[in-house]
């Protein structure tokens, strides 16, 4: 594992806020889909949703970038890296959507 100089030194700005674009763009894109298909369905109570779960994906996507182009950058430390790292984006987005409709009050 790299120090904290080395470790700072190691991060692009850019490629870090493309990865969480990308990480925040999936579950935005997802959940646009319906709203712009058939714009009936559209409600009020939808904005929150639609503004935590892609700012859960934003994070795992930063993370993603962190972990496995930043912190482990070669070998199979790497692979374990990556992988876990897709795991937290995916129970990133899942406790982001149960924190946004709770507070909708549409999580039993």
């Amino acid at each position: 594992m790299n120090t904290n100089d080395e470790f700072l030194k190691g991060i692009q700005a850019k490629s870090a806020v493309i990865a969480g674009l990308i990480g925040a763009s999936i579950p935005f894109s997802w959940l646009m889909f319906p709203i712009l298909v058939k714009r009936e369905v559209f409600e009020n109570w939808m904005l929150t949703p639609l503004t935590f779960i892609p700012l859960g994906g934003l994070f795992g996507g930063v993370f993603f970038y962190l972990m496995g182009f930043v912190c482990f950058p070669s070998g199979r430390q790497k692979l374990a890296a990556i992988i876990f790292s897709t795991l937290l984006y995916f129970v990133a987005i899942w406790l982001s959507a149960v924190f946004s409709f709770s507070l909708v009050g549409l999580w039993d």
